[in-house]
């Protein structure tokens, strides 16, 4: 049996493991965090409360993706929530729900943050255990710093340009809002959405607020402490709220949530080694679900 490893347990790891997996294969998918999905994240706090602090919904324009989208439906993973007059799909009981959905059988290893990739004459090593075939969907500069210098794929993933995105989750009392999502790309708050409009959701107002790209980039470094502190007002104002009668504030930085430069092609390979993700095709998450599912085929032509 080929050994095969999956660096990172977003969309795109998982759809590469659950199409290797269609096939009889056993993938070992390898992921920093503590549970599956990368940006599908949904954040439960006290009181029940939650929100999809990464991606906010789903669209498809590729068939395939949209078959994936129609099956977790189905399934009772994921369901429509209109956004702007347009059906958007969503995951139940958040946006993991979709991860979770995709990521069952599955062996997944949590909380393992891969340091390097090593190679030798018996193939790769990650975490200690042999492999014959590794895919990596981490961000493009986090597959750099992976691989030796030497190694040709660096040079062809160097120009891949990926940028920052600050989010606050912001729990008020449960008034008529203002609206249910709000886009402004040229705002500091670039996105407001109403989370707990989407589906079978009760409680409290939550609301997820992304700031805008020079905001973002202008705070980066700062702790999640102090981006709550200066997001607070600002989404606040927005909403004709009162930062006192918060129930619940967070911030949460994502350091590369969407590339301005893609790679350009769903992935790069060395014939035992595909590096691809979002980044590689668009800022969409079905970039990550194309990537994937191109990389799985690549590999099992390898075989």
């Amino acid at each position: 049996m080929t050994r095969i490893a999956i660096i990172g347990a977003g969309l795109c790891g998982l759809t590469a493991a659950r199409a290797l997996q269609n096939e009889g294969l056993s993938p070992v998918v390898f992921d920093k965090g503590r549970g599956v999905g990368g940006r599908l994240s949904t954040r439960r706090a006290e009181n029940g409360l939650q929100f999809d602090h990464g991606a906010q919904y789903l669209s498809a324009k590729d068939p395939s993706f949209a078959a994936f989208l129609a099956e977790a439906e189905a399934e009772g993973a994921a369901t429509p929530w209109q956004v702007s007059d347009e059906a958007k799909t969503v995951g139940v009981p958040g946006m993991s729900g979709i991860a979770k959905f995709l990521a069952q059988g599955i062996d997944i290893r949590q909380s393992v943050e891969i340091q390097s990739l090593q190679q030798d004459s018996a193939g790769w090593r990650i975490a200690d255990e042999p492999f014959d075939r590794v895919i990596s969907t981490v961000p493009a500069p986090q597959a750099i710093r992976l691989l030796s210098e030497a190694h040709p794929l660096r040079g062809a993933m160097s120009g891949v340009v990926m940028e920052p995105n600050l989010t606050l989750m912001l729990a008020l009392p449960d008034t008529d809002p203002p609206f249910e999502t709000r886009r402004d790309p040229h705002d500091d708050v670039a996105w407001l959405a109403l989370d707990s409009a989407k589906h079978d959701r009760a409680g409290p107002a939550c609301w997820v607020a992304q700031a805008g790209l020079a905001w973002s980039k202008a705070h980066l470094e700062l702790d999640k402490d102090e981006i709550a502190q200066k997001l607070l007002p600002l989404v606040c104002e927005r909403l004709g709220a009162d930062p006192l009668d918060a129930l619940y504030v967070s911030a949460h930085r994502w350091r590369y949530a969407q590339a301005s430069t893609p790679l350009g092609e769903p992935f790069l390979t060395d014939s035992t080694l595909f590096v691809g993700g979002d980044w590689a095709i668009s800022n969409r998450a079905e970039g990550a679900w194309l990537s994937g599912s191109a990389m799985a085929r690549a590999l099992l032509e390898t075989l």
